[in-house]
């Protein structure tokens, strides 16, 4: 990214960045509001995607060990949340808390299967 002409080179990293900042800020005010009944490694999950959307738009090398390790733990939270929610709630109004998991399983897959082919870029 060329930041001092205010150009961004890459605008797919502009757009990865600024999913990882919504997630991350989503986790972290869940918490915030839920925090009786919220999971403590919510919080943990929102901060770290912070961090990692901070080094992609700077475009440094921590970002590739943050976007691999948010992958499989975002996949694995994705997972067990999406089956326990299938599994246990038997209401309707759980499908667009489906569709929003299933969405962010795919999007997380897509940045960072990206991210990691264009990890040469990274300094």
């Amino acid at each position: 990214m060329n930041t001092e002409k205010g150009k961004i080179e890459n605008p797919t990293m502009l757009l990865f960045s600024i999913f990882y900042i919504t997630v991350g800020i989503v986790e972290v005010g869940y918490f915030a509001i839920e925090n009786s009944v919220a999971p403590a490694h919510i919080p943990v999950l929102g901060i770290l995607s912070l961090i990692t959307a901070y080094y992609i738009f700077k475009m440094k090398k921590k970002a590739l060990p943050l976007v691999l390790g948010l992958f499989v733990t975002g996949i694995t939270f994705g997972v067990t949340t999406l089956s326990n929610s299938i599994t246990l709630q038997t209401f309707g109004g759980a499908i667009p808390f489906h569709i929003t998991l299933i969405a962010y399983m795919i999007i997380l897959s897509i940045a960072s299967a990206y991210i990691v082919a264009k990890r040469e870029k990274f300094n």
